[in-house]
């Protein structure tokens, strides 16, 4: 019988694409996704080390698998991703039971390290400094049938203070565009009808082979690939956002009427002590000029509260340029140090009461933000791709999930005159009512649009059940 597998994931959307790749090594070697509720043969943590708590998270799920381990002989261990390609060994060192630890340059190593370690009865630790493999040249398992993400390029060439990635990623590697559309239309021809470009800066892309508008022209030839209908991208970095790229945004049909742009903070001080290489007056500048381009554009941000040095008037700063820029939802961020970045030795490292009070103020806005923006909707009618795992289905309501254009998580009830819309059908929906991080439609949707994508999910479901994921924004809203 095969062995069987599992991985986990932590941390962004760049994780979760090479955590597809992972299981697509790991079954193109041969393993088998484990059955629910049954221990695996192999366990692979996919590690982020963006959080100060990431370390504490990593080490109390290994001691949970490792009792049990104990109990299931020739169980394996592997950790990988960002937190092992920062603490290599020490990985080892606290949690001898690990058999494998692999960084994040040599994501198409696992299999072999897994059967090394097998073999020689000892803990394998391989980390590069430099990317070996592109990890979209590598086999995939998507966890979805319909939707995609398509990594554009990989690491950073930002020097943030606060960031770890570029130290874990390495330096910016684009891809040629001949070989993401080619990725996009293999993409396209097995069912996916959506797709999420990715790169740490993914409006940098191209900066490799000096091209400046390469992204914008990789928006417009993504409107040419045919049965493609969604677009989306993140995360762009506003320094380097043009107007080639809103335009390219506006004038492609199917690229998606949303931008997820990271603000960070609203204080020019506060940026410049960060070394983010804009200024609030150039970020507000750019979401106008989306708005003008877009008007039903959702847009949405990062933030991050209590920066060393950060003061009231900085704080406050930050509040006012959220009210300028009436952000449809943000993912908010209690700032923590992160050894090896500049900021970590900063003076001037703000109390966690105070940060912790400043992070209840932004909130509580941009809640009030949010839900002023979703009101907007209610009367509208919108297009709402339906979703696999965004939402339960109410027993009492018979609602189901699905995403706008806008990428707002929309709760609908279906035609009863027609079966239910599969995951990846489209229907059209009348917004009912607003709540921060959802919209409800309860009259009756149109009958649904079937599509390739709904052709793919149903196809898909002789094997294990897609998870699901959400190919926009992480969930947005205080984190647990």
């Amino acid at each position: 019988m095969s062995r069987t597998y599992e991985v986990r994931t932590y941390g962004c959307q760049m994780n979760v694409h090479d955590s597809e790749r992972l299981a697509g090594l790991l079954e193109d070697a041969g393993y088998a996704r484990v059955p629910e509720g049954e221990a695996p043969d192999v366990v692979v943590f996919n590690t982020c080390a963006v959080r100060e708590n990431a370390d504490n998270r990593l080490y109390g799920n290994l001691g949970h698998v490792a009792s049990v381990k104990a109990a299931k002989p020739g169980m394996q261990i592997a950790v990988g991703g960002c937190l092992a390609q920062k603490d290599r060994a020490e990985i080892v060192r606290k949690a001898p039971y690990v058999d494998v630890v692999f960084g994040t340059h040599n994501v198409g190593s696992l299999p072999v390290l897994l059967e090394r370690a097998r073999i020689e009865q000892e803990a394998q630790v391989e980390i590069l400094e430099a990317l070996d493999v592109f990890p979209s040249t590598l086999p995939t398992r998507r966890e979805s049938a319909y939707a995609a993400w398509v990594a554009i390029a990989v690491g950073c060439n930002n020097t943030c203070t606060f960031c770890i990635v570029p130290a874990l990623r390495g330096k910016e590697k684009d891809r040629r565009p001949g070989d993401i559309l080619r990725e996009i239309e293999t993409l396209v021809a097995e069912g996916v009808i959506e797709v999420t470009l990715l790169g740490q800066n993914v409006n940098s892309f191209g900066a490799e082979f000096g091209d400046k508008l390469a992204f914008g022209t990789l928006l417009r030839a993504c409107g040419g690939v045919d049965g493609l209908e969604r677009v989306r991208f993140t995360s762009p970095h506003p320094a380097s956002f043009t107007d080639d790229v809103i335009a390219a945004m506006a004038e492609t049909p199917n690229v998606m009427p949303q931008l997820h742009m990271p603000l960070q903070s609203g204080s020019d001080e506060l940026l410049r002590a960060m070394r983010r290489s804009y200024r609030a007056e150039r970020y507000l500048g750019i979401i106008e000029r989306v708005r003008a381009a877009m008007p039903d554009a959702a847009i949405t941000t990062d933030i991050i509260v209590g920066f060393p040095g950060e003061t009231e008037a900085d704080f406050a700063a930050t509040l006012d340029v959220v009210r300028q820029a009436r952000f449809a939802s943000a993912f908010t961020f209690q700032y923590s140090k992160r050894p090896g970045t500049p900021a970590a030795d900063f003076p001037d490292q703000i109390p966690a009461s105070v940060v912790t009070e400043r992070y209840g103020r932004l909130v509580a806005l941009l809640e009030e933000i949010s839900w002023d923006e979703a009101k907007k909707q209610v009367g509208r009618s919108v297009e709402v791709l339906v979703a696999a795992g965004e939402g339960r289905k109410d027993v009492a309501t018979r609602r189901l999930s699905g995403r706008a254009r806008d990428n707002r998580l929309v709760h609908f009830v279906p035609n009863p005159d027609v079966a239910d819309p599969r995951p990846g059908d489209v229907v059209h929906a009348t917004i009912t009512y607003a709540a921060p991080h959802h919209l409800v439609a309860d009259g009756p949707a149109s009958v649904p649009r079937r599509t390739r994508g709904g052709d793919a999910w149903e196809a898909a479901q002789g094997r294990p059940a897609p998870t699901g994921i959400s190919l926009g924004m992480p969930t947005i809203g205080v984190p647990a």
